[in-house]
């Protein structure tokens, strides 16, 4: 059976959400910046194993959850650490704070790692909501690739927003002139951007799921798109309220 191919699900899906998706599945299984193949795909089953997580469950319940004892279900190949920042990104994001990440740091999850860990989390789980949507079985994740990660950096990044370092506003030029146009530097664009490759799939995700950037400012309805763009943001802003998006 081909990958993602949506036979199963009662309404149609776009070929560009299908290529999006079968497209980053392929770098999930490769080498990324900071994390083998090998470890991405662990990630990705960290993210799907923290709704099932007990010990999840009982911090998020918990009124002093760094107090608890406690480990998480474990995945070969991470650490206690890693697995702790997947889950808590999926499950308990609003206790995310700039010690946790500082402290992170000191045990090994270095800022770079992170945010990749961030990007890997973000581009499964919005997937899989998709076919949780659908009421279709999720995919089967793929199977790792051989190599190392590259050790990339971006030449240029400040420490002006969040908790991690961000390539500025005006940065994106050189190697990352392809991340955003002059005036399209917001900062839920630039929160991945210490990885630029963690930007670019989150980027061609969005585009297929919801819009592209570059049409961001237009309010239209396009021919590619059963809602209009009022409708569209009044879904997001109700997904975001529900998943109590600070942001």
């Amino acid at each position: 059976m081909a990958l993602f191919d949506y036979k199963n699900s009662q309404f149609e899906i776009s070929d560009e959400i299908k290529v999006a998706h079968r497209n980053y599945w392929q770098k999930l299984a490769s080498p990324g910046s900071w994390w083998s193949g090998t470890e991405r795909v662990s990630i990705a089953k960290a993210t799907r194993g923290a709704f099932s997580c007990a010990f999840c469950k009982e911090r998020k319940m918990a009124l002093s959850p760094y107090n608890l004892q406690g480990s998480h279900d474990p995945v070969d190949g991470l650490s206690q650490t890693v697995i702790d920042a997947v889950h808590r990104v999926v499950t308990d994001q609003s206790r995310i704070t700039q010690t946790y990440i500082n402290e992170n740091e000191l045990k090994g999850l270095s800022k770079p790692a992170y945010v990749e860990l961030v990007g890997v989390v973000v581009a499964v789980f919005s997937i899989d909501e998709f076919h949780r949507s659908l009421d279709v079985e999720l995919e089967t994740l793929p199977s790792p690739f051989r190599g190392e990660p590259t050790g990339y950096k971006p030449a240029k990044t400040g420490n002006d927003i969040g908790f991690v370092p961000t390539i500025p506003y005006d940065g994106a030029i050189g190697n990352e002139r392809d991340l955003w146009s002059k005036g399209f530097g917001a900062n839920v664009v630039r929160a991945l951007s210490l990885v630029p490759d963690a930007l670019r799939d989150w980027k061609e995700l969005a585009a297929a799921q919801y819009i592209p950037l570059e049409k961001m400012r237009d309010y239209y309805q396009g021919d590619a798109r059963a809602l209009n763009r009022l409708q569209m943001e009044l879904v997001a802003g109700r997904v975001s309220s529900i998943n109590e998006c600070f942001y």
